[in-house]
């Protein structure tokens, strides 16, 4: 498939993007009117741009149906200030409902059940239920286009961060079971940001790895390692030494799919690379290395 942005409507194209660009972050934003009213809204729009000046950028589009302006938008312009509450999974629901197109001055805490929590530094107020609260001064507003599905990007500078401790690890960190953030995909769908969708991929950025153009090419054409841990070996600063290779051709697995494949070399072959991956998943790089360059 081929999109040229040009030739599809802006709702079309909307959708494609929306499921493309995922998970996004949600910014629950809460604004004033410039009579006080209070305002809640989500926005997928959303990220963490520096941390010296602290930085959020979060966009609040305008419509799509009727090209206007949210009251998000409205409330910024007039008082360059914002709080953004991050979204955890025990009140995503509450979270939707809030995203509902109120009129300006219904308040979406008392719509969406929200507790309405001061400020310290700025005027509006800090979800009580949001793990973790921004108050924003907003540096500048960049308005995108002037048609339907346009952005307006908010440039928000972080006064002060507000981290309940109920969601830090005992080291002082954000544990992100704890704090369960949600992320918004395409369409109704959504994503949980805790438990079984964690996973880590450690690579220091001080240490230079071989690359995969340094991998052989029975490795690198391997009918069993994926991409993925193709990239966990080629990860390595260096391959291992011949002393190393030589202490690996007594392994007890290795020695009984030798003698198992004794006269099949191919065979012997995918199976000392499902081995290397068995190696991989239990984080033994340097053994799946030596294992591999028996071969």
């Amino acid at each position: 498939m081929r999109i040229d942005p040009a030739a599809i409507s802006p709702s079309k194209l909307h959708g494609y993007l929306l499921s493309a660009v995922a998970p996004r972050p949600i910014a629950f934003a809460s604004t004033l009117s410039e009579t006080g009213v209070p305002n809640l809204a989500p926005f997928s729009f959303f990220n963490c741009f520096s941390s010296n000046p602290p930085i959020l950028i979060f966009s609040a589009n305008r419509r799509q149906t009727n090209n206007t302006t949210k009251d998000t938008y409205a409330n910024i312009r007039a008082t360059r200030e914002v709080v953004i509450n991050t979204v955890s999974y025990s009140f995503v629901r509450k979270m939707a409902l809030a995203s509902i197109d109120y009129p300006a001055d219904v308040n979406e805490f008392e719509k969406a059940g929200f507790t309405p929590l001061p400020s310290e530094k700025i005027k509006p107020f800090r979800v009580a239920e949001s793990p973790v609260q921004f108050e924003c001064k907003v540096n500048d507003i960049i308005e995108l286009g002037t048609g339907g599905g346009a952005g307006n990007l908010f440039i928000c500078e972080i006064l002060l961060m507000h981290v309940k401790d109920e969601v830090l690890s005992g080291e002082g960190r954000i544990d992100p079971n704890k704090i369960d953030l949600v992320a918004r995909m395409g369409g109704p769908l959504y994503c949980r940001a805790s438990g079984d969708a964690l996973f880590q991929i450690v690579q220091p950025f001080d240490k230079i790895g071989i690359g995969f153009d340094q991998l052989p090419t029975k490795i690198r054409d391997s009918k069993v390692l994926t991409g993925n841990e193709l990239a966990e070996l080629a990860s390595v600063e260096a391959l291992p030494s011949d002393e190393e290779i030589k202490s690996f051709s007594a392994d007890p697995r290795y020695c009984q799919l030798v003698e198992r494949f004794r006269n099949d070399p191919e065979s012997l072959e995918y199976h000392v690379h499902e081995y290397a991956r068995q190696l991989l998943k239990e984080g033994q790089k340097e053994k799946a290395w030596q294992l591999l360059l028996q071969l």
